[in-house]
């Protein structure tokens, strides 16, 4: 009977113990026992679960100090009754109250939520072979044996009776110690404990400097496209929202920044295209600061990833008259698992955030932030911080070179190989909508962008590419499934391999127009390549700086076959080729575009 009341599986790390305590506990709250009925005995529980008697033992006499079992002179254990029922009662007397109140409270919203947009990941995200998402993190990256030390360390008594003890409204001291002397010197930034706030994550801290900051005379100037959250905020504080535009070096710097009160910028990566705000708009920024008394709220998204000739100390460390408020997340890696963040201001601003925040959630979980502060202390965020940099900075190489193979013609991504996401420009008449749903539908998910704009109709053929989410080798394998979804819809409604096709070269023409030909081409992120072709059958590359290859050519059938020593994964490929005055083409074997150059002699 028991075994199958209660099962018990040997190779979970929770010990048999443990999950015959929680298997009890929902037998009798399920109310599997009458008053009157015994439960089995030690010997017998044993022998049907097949575990040792010291076992069901230990977990009988938990239940027993607990008040959910009584034992009997004489007679065994039996079910509280008096235990169960007060919690029952407890139970029916709040249920009634929560259910008028959730149906007094349907029609009357004290904040709207019209303007707050955003774009759902499939809940089953990591079911997709070819999530190319941001934000979310699989689950490689965690450091799991690091975190659980630093967890276990917490737990110690004499560590429970330190965090456990009632500290106002405060953060852990060893925390805000760590933050100041191990997190915030590798940005550039000074700060005292004073100055220094936790918050449940950044948007927490976003949410609480609003209330602080913002109110209906107040002017948020926010990056277009950029934070749908803060464009939020702002709104429902009653505030005027400025557009501020945005380029490929970050936030344009413009008189538009004059009438702001509040800034909001993202300069180590900007959210969402992930320009890096050049220094010297960062200086010039700090200067319009304090000629209109401007305060400026940088918040850091991705200020633990580093992008080496691209990376610029935080906009806070050249702060040198307090007109900066510092905003992050304790780790890009724990954003949706620990959500521990912190805000960097002056003293005055902190406290009145913390006052703000005692009155509204309270300080974070000080046993999460007593473990934080072990883990920083160990030294493991340091070698998580570069692990995770090299993993990020091999991943969003191995993205580049895909994209660059596959979709060179179709599509444009910066030039940077820093951060974890790209922004990727598809050709004039690009349906993101229907390329999203399509790219689903074969297993790759891609994220597009209008929630990052005010009006959503102002979104360009634009979608992101992030990283964080699957591992370096099933990223070629994501890219190629997207460039058949590119391609489709590329030639919707046309017969395939039909009018694109028309004029393809036979074997000869191939030789005939390609032996001594130099093609002029430009690779994804923007940079100008050559392709020489020698009528030996070699070829020669070169792009911009040392990159340069060198590979084969040969006409097999009616196609141009090409393999590079390095580039294009050092595979061969045949083509089919098209001539049009100085414009070559070349399209693969399901007789899809593949890409363009400028053919010269």
């Amino acid at each position: 009977m028991w075994s199958f009341l209660i099962q018990l599986e040997p190779d979970l790390e929770l010990g048999l113990r443990d999950q015959l305590r929680q298997k009890l506990v929902a037998v009798i709250l399920d109310g599997a026992f009458g008053g009157d009925q015994r439960l089995p005995s030690s010997r017998q529980l044993s022998r049907e679960l097949k575990v040792s008697r010291n076992t069901v033992t230990a977990a009988y006499q938990q239940l027993v100090d607990e008040g959910y079992l009584i034992a009997r002179d004489r007679s065994g254990l039996y079910v509280n009754q008096d235990f169960l029922q007060t919690l029952h009662r407890g139970l029916e007397e709040r249920l009634p109250v929560v259910r008028a109140a959730k149906v007094a409270s349907v029609d009357r919203l004290a904040t709207p939520t019209e303007g707050l947009r955003g774009f759902q990941y499939p809940s089953d995200w990591q079911s997709y072979p070819y999530p190319f998402i941001d934000g979310r993190f699989d689950r490689s990256l965690f450091p799991v044996s690091e975190w659980r030390e630093a967890n276990r360390l917490s737990l110690s008594v004499s560590e429970v009776n330190l965090w456990s003890t009632d500290s106002g409204d405060g953060d852990d001291p060893q925390l805000i110690e760590q933050i100041r002397t191990k997190v915030l010197p590798l940005r550039g930034i000074r700060a005292h404990p004073e100055e220094i706030l936790i918050t449940m994550g950044a948007q927490q801290a976003l949410h609480l400097l609003s209330e602080v900051l913002l109110g209906p005379t107040s002017v948020c100037g926010i990056e277009e496209p950029g934070s749908p959250e803060m464009r939020y905020l702002a709104s429902r504080r009653g505030a005027g929202v400025r557009r501020l535009p945005t380029d490929e070096n970050g936030l344009v710097i413009s008189d538009a920044l004059n009438a702001c009160s509040l800034i909001h910028v993202t300069p180590s990566h900007q959210r969402p295209t992930g320009a890096v705000l050049a220094l010297e708009r960062r200086r010039d920024l700090l200067e319009r600061a304090a000629a209109n008394g401007t305060t400026i709220l940088e918040e850091d998204f991705e200020f633990d990833i580093t992008g080496g000739a691209h990376s610029f100390p935080a906009l806070k460390s050249l702060d040198r008259k307090g007109h900066v408020i510092y905003v992050a997340n304790l780790s890009k890696a724990f954003v949706t698992s620990l959500r521990l963040g912190f805000i960097v201001a002056e003293p005055h601003i902190i406290a009145a955030a913390r006052l703000y925040r005692k009155f509204s959630t309270g300080h974070a979980p000080l046993n999460n932030q007593r473990t934080a502060a072990l883990f920083l202390a160990l030294g493991h965020y340091n070698s998580m911080t570069v692990r995770l940099n090299r993993i990020f900075q091999s991943r969003l190489f191995e993205l580049r070179e895909g994209l660059n193979y596959y979709l060179q013609h179709f599509l444009a991504i910066p030039p940077l190989l820093s951060g974890t996401t790209y922004w990727v420009r598809g050709l004039a008449g690009l349906d993101v909508s229907a390329l999203t749903k399509a790219a689903a539908a074969r297993g790759v998910i891609v994220e597009p962008v209008e929630h990052y704009y005010a009006e959503s109709d102002q979104a360009p053929n634009v979608f992101r590419m992030g990283i964080t989410s699957l591992p370096v080798e099933r990223i070629r394998g994501g890219v190629a499934a997207l460039a058949d979804v590119l391609r489709d819809l590329q030639t919707a409604g046309q017969e395939p391999g039909a009018a694109r096709l028309e004029g393809a070269l036979s074997g000869d023409q191939i030789r005939g127009a390609l032996n001594g030909a130099m093609l002029r081409c430009k690779t994804v992120y923007g940079e100008p390549y050559t392709i020489e072709l020698f009528e030996d059958g070699t070829m020669t590359g070169r792009a911009g700086g040392d990159d340069r290859d060198t590979g084969e050519w040969w006409v097999e059938g009616d196609q141009w076959v090409r393999q590079w020593r390095n580039w294009a994964y050092g595979e061969a490929a045949g083509y089919y080729i098209t001539i049009d005055g100085d414009r070559i083409r070349w399209f693969n074997k399901q007789n899809k575009l593949v890409n363009a150059a400028e053919i010269v002699r």
